[in-house]
């Protein structure tokens, strides 16, 4: 049974395409009003429309969201269409696999300003537009590459070790406010986009190792993340939500 957040009003990063639109998808048909905010406005507007033709209601907003401003009037043109702001899912994120040797400043800039930053731009928007009484949620995109060494992947697993440490800080300092913050941490999940990085080869040969033997899908992540902001997890907090089939378990 999916958990009713028809009363929320939630913002979803990167959610143009990918694990950020089936999220998108799946919290809209909990009837919850989703905000699908992409740097791309093609992808955001295409996955708002499906919403609202089929699922629910959706509203797209497009920039980018490393940067304050952006975040700051993406979050508030929310508000003013919504009334309030209950949830942020930080999902947007770019992932390019080379050896360290070959990291170039561009796209180590691009990687961090939005792994990063952005997460802090989230937390300033939740702080000034939330409902104190309600309480507001944050929602981080984890990874089990924050804790397992595998090569080709330095930036990407710098950013989600920072993903995590800041979200059990966060947890720390938000908590008194009445803002949950947790992560999900989903493993292999071989989404449209990502196999264009990897091919169904490699997917196969990844599920030969994760202890369920299969890979992820889209539905377990957004399941996940619908868990998280229910009424059930209301006492979950600073917790990072492994969806990887026991990958986290085999450190």
């Amino acid at each position: 049974m999916k958990p009713d957040l028809s009363n929320k009003s939630i913002l979803i990063t990167g959610a143009g395409r990918g694990l950020g639109k089936h999220a998108a998808q799946h919290l809209a048909s909990c009837g919850a009003r989703v905000g699908v905010a992409d740097i791309d406005y093609g992808n955001a507007n295409e996955t708002a429309l499906e919403i609202n033709n089929r699922i629910g209601k959706a509203l797209a907003y497009s920039g980018d969201l490393s940067k304050k401003d952006v975040f700051e009037k993406i979050s508030a043109d929310f508000v003013n269409e919504t009334g309030r702001l209950d949830a942020i899912i930080n999902n947007a994120m770019l992932l390019r696999y080379c050896p360290v040797q070959d990291v170039d400043e561009d796209t180590l800039s691009v990687m961090l300003d939005i792994g990063i930053k952005a997460l802090f731009w989230s937390a300033q928007a939740m702080l000034k537009h939330y409902d104190k009484e309600r309480g507001g949620r944050i929602i981080n995109l984890a990874s089990p590459v924050a804790t397992r060494g595998f090569p080709g992947t330095s930036v990407y697993s710098t950013v989600k070790g920072g993903v995590t440490v800041f979200t059990k800080t966060l947890a720390a300092e938000l908590g008194p406010q009445n803002i949950r913050v947790n992560a999900v941490s989903p493993a292999s999940v071989p989404t449209p986009g990502s196999l264009c990085l990897n091919t169904l080869e490699e997917y196969e040969k990844r599920a030969g190792w994760i202890p369920l033997r299969r890979n992820g899908t889209e539905e377990d992540n957004s399941n996940a993340i619908a868990f998280l902001l229910s009424e059930e997890a209301d006492f979950v907090n600073g917790e990072i939500f492994n969806i990887d089939g026991g990958v986290a378990a085999c450190n």
